[in-house]
């Protein structure tokens, strides 16, 4: 497996960084990854599960949205709707440089997102999702104390994980306009969704929302016992063997 650091330019004119993981036997297929809200692209569920789709011929781009880790911009003036183009912008720059994104995988809002953006993306074939709410709605719950003080402000810094994040009131707006019909409505794609019933962020209830709102082909995997971020490296691995077989039924990838 190479690891490549790659940049590109977002349609704000931002400069986005990203790690590109490329197997070192011939490049089968190239996934995009949506990480978790205020994650960032070395996430280790991110980072764990994209070397071990590597290690099976996929190649995976995982980068940091607008104003995450090394990437440029603001994080108070992004959005859901922001991270969708960012997502967008990604898959050109794969489709320019290397080929177009065939597999579309989000974890937690990632998730939610990576609903959306596979709708958006002509060249994605499949999407994966990995402890993700059924529409980015659920991460209002972590601002909600703060919510009158970031509309009346603009923004208001708020602590999420133990870090300090400055929300915007964009933010709290374009939450509202991606209910369950939106995210799911006309995907037409192979949907595969990994949750764990031990997950104390996202329940699993999320997972069965997206479950009954989408249409076959579809596919549900339990991942017992496994917290939300998939800190035990073997819950990671699992997720990624899994993906890669499920995916070769639709990506004609080699086992």
């Amino acid at each position: 497996m190479a690891r490549k650091q790659v940049e590109f330019t977002n349609r704000d004119g931002h400069t986005l960084a990203g790690a590109l993981e490329l197997p070192e036997t011939p490049l089968q297929a190239v996934a995009l990854f949506a990480h978790c809200f205020t994650c960032g692209k070395d996430v280790v569920a991110a980072s764990r599960i994209a070397g071990a789709l590597a290690d099976k011929g996929i190649g995976v781009l995982r980068f940091d949205f607008t104003g995450l880790g090394g990437s440029d911009g603001d994080f108070a003036n992004t959005t859901f709707s922001s991270n969708l183009t960012d997502l967008e912008s990604a898959a050109e720059f794969l489709a320019e440089h290397y080929q177009a994104p065939r597999l579309m995988i989000g974890h937690s809002l990632g998730g939610a997102a990576a609903l959306i953006a596979a709708k958006r993306i002509a060249s994605i074939d499949a999407v994966a999702t990995i402890a993700a709410p059924a529409t980015p709605q659920h991460v209002q719950h972590l601002f909600a104390n703060q919510a009158c003080d970031i509309r009346a402000l603009g923004s208001a810094p708020v602590s999420i994980g133990g870090r300090e994040f400055a929300i915007g009131a964009d933010l709290l707006e374009d939450l509202e306009k991606w209910p369950l019909e939106v995210t799911l409505n006309d995907l037409n794609k192979p949907l595969l969704i990994f949750h764990s019933p031990a997950d104390q962020t996202v329940n699993i209830g999320e997972a069965a929302r997206i479950y009954n709102a989408a249409r076959h082909p579809k596919s549900f995997v339990s991942l017992d016992n496994a917290d939300h971020l998939l800190s035990n490296r073997n819950d990671a691995n699992y997720v990624a063997a899994v993906l890669a077989a499920w995916a070769s039924r639709y990506l004609v990838v080699e086992q």
